[in-house]
């Protein structure tokens, strides 16, 4: 028996997932999770062979949710749903240590497949979403990413530089090269432009 906990803030695909899965294979839900803080809690308390999380969530999201799991429980088994699998997110979350990647349209009984896989030590990434990786043509760095992902967020030059750990003057340095690299005139224009173009 696998034990897993379910973290997604769409409460009707959370639910769906949590009657389904254990039709699909033999998994047993712990708990459920609509927010990343609640996703650090639950996990941290109930210590599932599998954490299934969503991506995008309000307030902590998926991959803040996992560096925060992380850095009590290392070995935590992760995959990850997602609607949108930016090249840059994949990224980003394989660095954090993600071992799957699955679409949240994916079918249950796939879903189902892919913790098994996980739970068995073995990584798994929808064929789609590595296809993505591949053709990734973004020019900036990661930490050209991150302050352009802050920048979005509504942050001050001040306030990233804190939350990043960087001089104030590193972090303008990161924003114009970003900036020339997109051809646009202001951080937000910038940040904008990433998004738009899946670097975010």
């Amino acid at each position: 028996m696998t034990t897993v906990v379910l973290a997604d803030d769409e409460a009707l695909l959370r639910k769906a997932l949590a009657a389904l899965l254990p039709m699909e294979g033999e998994i047993t839900v712990l708990a459920e999770a609509d927010d990343g803080a609640s996703a650090v809690r639950a996990t941290l308390e109930h210590e599932p062979d599998v954490l299934v999380i969503d991506l995008e969530m309000p307030g902590v999201d998926g991959l803040g949710a996992v560096a925060e799991i992380r850095r009590t429980r290392p070995g935590q088994v992760i995959l990850m749903l997602t609607r949108h699998a930016r090249p840059g997110i994949l990224r980003k979350a394989l660095k954090l240590g993600v071992q799957g990647f699955v679409s949240k349209s994916a079918d249950p009984a796939h879903i189902t497949a892919v913790i098994a896989t996980l739970h068995n030590g073995k990584r798994w990434i929808d064929p789609d979403i590595s296809a993505l990786a591949v053709v990734d043509d973004c020019p900036l760095t990661d930490r050209e990413i991150d302050v352009l992902r802050a920048t979005r967020e509504g942050y001050s030059v001040a306030d990233i530089a804190t939350q990043l750990h960087l001089a104030e003057g590193t972090v303008r340095n990161y924003l114009s090269n970003a900036m020339q690299k997109t051809q646009t005139k202001t951080r937000h224009e910038a940040a904008r432009y990433a998004r738009e173009h899946d670097w975010l």
